[in-house]
């Protein structure tokens, strides 16, 4: 068994460009689990506040210079936000070595925007979710062939200590997985928002409502991947003709859920091509409708 002195990620050196949400997320889950050491660790961003916390939570070293922080990094972590990319691979541009990864976080952003304009063909372009802020999050991710084996392998050390990770090799599946995985948390937020009022205006404490919701959804969930089963015959084993579920599925039904949740998800992922276009500087026909 590998212990950590043989981990892909073993002495390497980390720059985090735009440390936001996801971005710390990321640099927090291999520096606690002592995969990357802090000191190895260059975290930037605008605001001397933030810095100050990031130093303060995490030992990492930080700078407002992102091309600075990317100067003696061998992996680049791009982690800002899509408006503020432009600026930032302007900074970089033509200033990374051969040797370096970077590796993307930015939705909309694809691997040929980002090698054209940094100058730099070794890119890998995820899609993580916000559950990776516990460990418990999946990244779907798409590497071009300019990244070699020790490449792959140190992405999937990376994006593992985030939760699950799944390398595709068709780079639209990551728009997709945006509108799928990416996104997916808001939808589930959304409905347990949902059956949480639901539950309070049965008459439920909010309190204890919340509880009900969250633990209901976290035991579906983990009984539904460990019994191998499709969710449909898991529906079904708690569907008695006549029976309160079934009653509560027509009007589900009726309210047209299914089409409802598949409207979402394909609005989702045309934003996602809609932001790729934009970063190629061109321009979606529903983006040119848009600003007519």
């Amino acid at each position: 068994m590998s212990d950590v002195t043989d981990h892909p990620l073993r002495e390497i050196r980390l720059a985090v460009i735009g440390t936001g949400v996801m971005g710390e997320a990321m640099m927090a889950g291999l520096v606690d689990r002592r995969l990357v050491d802090a000191a190895r660790v260059v975290c930037s961003h605008p605001r001397a506040e933030r810095r100050d916390a990031l130093v303060a939570a995490h030992g990492v070293g930080v700078t407002a210079d992102n091309a600075a922080a990317a100067s003696t990094a061998d992996i680049v972590l791009l982690a800002v936000k899509p408006q503020m990319l432009a600026p930032v691979l302007a900074e970089l541009r033509g200033t990374l070595r051969e040797d370096q990864l970077v590796v993307s976080v930015i939705a909309g952003a694809s691997t040929h925007a980002l090698a054209t304009n940094l100058q730099h063909p070794a890119v890998v372009r995820t899609m993580p979710n916000t559950p990776a802020q516990i460990g418990q999050g999946v990244t779907v991710w798409f590497a071009t062939d300019s990244v070699d084996e020790r490449g792959r392998a140190r992405v999937r050390a990376m994006l593992s200590a985030l939760g699950r990770e799944f390398e595709v090799h068709d780079e639209r599946q990551v728009a997709m997985a945006t509108a799928v995985s990416g996104t997916g948390p808001t939808y589930v937020f959304l409905f347990i928002e949902a059956l949480t009022d639901a539950a309070v205006h049965l008459g439920f404490p909010r309190h204890v409502a919340r509880e009900l919701v969250l633990d209901t959804m976290s035991g579906s969930a983990e009984f539904a991947l460990r019994s191998g089963r499709h969710v449909a015959e898991l529906r079904d084993m708690v569907t008695s003709p006549g029976g309160t579920s079934a009653e509560a599925l027509y009007e589900l039904e009726k309210g047209r859920l299914r089409t409802v949740v598949s409207d979402a998800v394909w609005a989702a992922f045309e934003r996602t091509l809609q932001l790729e276009a934009r970063l190629e500087g061109t321009d979606t026909e529903k983006d040119q409708r848009r600003r007519r």
